[in-house]
């Protein structure tokens, strides 16, 4: 089975809460997302990797693999901070996902590698530790225009994440850490990615070829792709509240909003609207489009 697309980029998997997980012994599919927490099209794949994890989630488990910087951007480009501002910002217009360009002329990002690094340390205290900092990352680097190479970002990050901080701290220039990011780095390489995001889905109860898809693509691809990696027609599991959506991810987008429910964008808007009344939500000021920070 050898399914392939060529295309744009990647990221993780959302952490549903125990009502919305099903306990199986060992979930049938893992999903490989080859990502970099600068990528903005990495960033564009959350609203998509959200609404899989609702709809399908009880089917597999995903594995973000930090991938270093493969696109040309990172290439040729990553020295010229007006070109890589406007792809940010292109990006974001494109996808409704904030990726504010400033942040490549007013605090540009030293040490990329560094937040690389600081992501494979998080996920020694757990894989949804892992994934909720490499967010809380994106979010400091796409929103609010922070270099996730500074040490200060990185501890505020896995302060955010609810980290232990002081095994964050013992971690993040490890052998442990250093190893996880070379393997992740060697898996891309064996595994021909050479564009991000990048997604592979293998099925593990089959063990046939996995199916690889490069780039950013509409929602049904990924559907389609886990149909027929799964060998059958799976029923999407009933959404949670908006409410509990918001608990559970604490910020979100309006554009994540719209996909995960398909509502249009002035739909989703209007119910945060009504919730932000409700003092229940807190509107982020960015760039482009709408950010949402529950309130506890």
């Amino acid at each position: 089975m050898n399914w392939e697309h060529s295309g744009v980029e990647s990221i993780y998997q959302s952490n549903t809460s125990e009502k919305y997980s099903f306990n199986l012994v060992q979930k049938p599919i893992e999903i490989y997302v080859f990502v970099d927490p600068l990528c903005p099209e990495c960033w564009s794949l959350e609203p998509f990797l959200k609404k899989l994890s609702m709809e399908y989630g009880r089917f597999f488990t995903i594995r973000p693999i930090i991938s270093g910087h493969l696109n040309t951007l990172n290439k040729d480009q990553f020295d010229r901070p007006r070109k890589i501002k406007d792809i940010w910002e292109k990006t974001s217009k494109r996808t409704g996902m904030c990726c504010d360009g400033d942040l490549w002329l007013e605090n540009p990002v030293s040490f990329p590698w560094i937040a690389s690094l600081a992501i494979k340390a998080a996920e020694l205290q757990g894989k949804k530790s892992g994934r909720t900092f490499l967010r809380k990352v994106q979010e400091s680097a796409f929103l609010y225009k922070q270099d996730i190479s500074d040490e200060e970002i990185l501890y505020s990050c896995a302060k955010a994440a609810n980290l232990d901080i002081e095994e964050f701290s013992t971690d993040l220039y490890s052998s442990s850490a250093k190893k996880a990011f070379q393997c992740d780095l060697k898996l891309t390489q064996e595994m021909e990615v050479d564009y991000i995001p990048t997604i592979v889905f293998f099925n593990q109860v089959t063990e046939e070829q996995g199916i690889k898809i490069s780039g950013l693509y509409p929602y049904d691809i990924y559907v389609r792709v886990l149909r027929e990696i799964l060998e059958k027609q799976p029923i999407p599991s009933e959404k949670p509240t908006l409410e509990h959506f918001l608990s559970v991810f604490k910020t979100v987008s309006t554009k994540e909003i719209a996909v995960v429910y398909d509502w249009s964008i002035a739909k989703a808007e209007k119910e945060m609207k009504k919730l932000q009344l409700k003092q229940k939500v807190e509107r982020i000021p960015v760039k482009y489009g709408d950010f949402w920070k529950y309130e506890d």
